[in-house]
């Protein structure tokens, strides 16, 4: 009986192709894998950003409504409730009531303007963030109607 060579599936110049087309396909895997974890590092951080920024608004609506409610802007005037804007910007401060981390709040009445007008605007600094323009703000301005 003639000896017969044994069957080879694949040249002997093609022999590892199968091993090297895995560890490129693991390699693309990884990064993918990496740019999803990055996408979800970056979602959950701009989720949180906006949360802080609710929180402001929520806070800077709080003294908005008490302008109203007492017709002015200047708040210092008001004689029933004294404090009132000590009062709003030492809850800014406090992480525990306004969840907003190293808050701080400000109002400064419009000089000269008809209708009465102020500005409010409520600066904080995320934890994740740091260096020297790494506060964020909200500002709002709040104009009173002629009554």
């Amino acid at each position: 009986m003639p000896m017969r060579r044994p069957f080879r599936s694949m040249p002997l110049r093609q022999r590892g192709v199968a091993l090297i087309e895995v560890l490129v396909a693991i390699l693309i895997f990884s990064i993918a894998i990496l740019g999803l974890v990055a996408l979800q590092a970056q979602a959950i951080s701009l989720s949180l950003e906006a949360d802080y920024r609710s929180r402001a608004s929520l806070l800077a609506d709080e003294l908005a409504g008490k302008m109203w409610a007492y017709k002015t802007v200047d708040l210092s005037t008001v004689t029933v409730e004294s404090g009132i804007v000590a009062a709003w910007q030492a809850k800014i401060a406090n992480p525990q009531l306004s969840r907003l981390p190293s808050g701080s709040g400000a109002v400064t009445a419009v000089a000269g303007s008809v209708p009465p007008a102020a500005d409010i605007v409520i600066t904080w600094t995320p934890p994740s963030r740091s260096g020297a323009n790494s506060a964020s703000s909200f500002s709002t301005r709040v104009i009173l109607p002629s009554l």
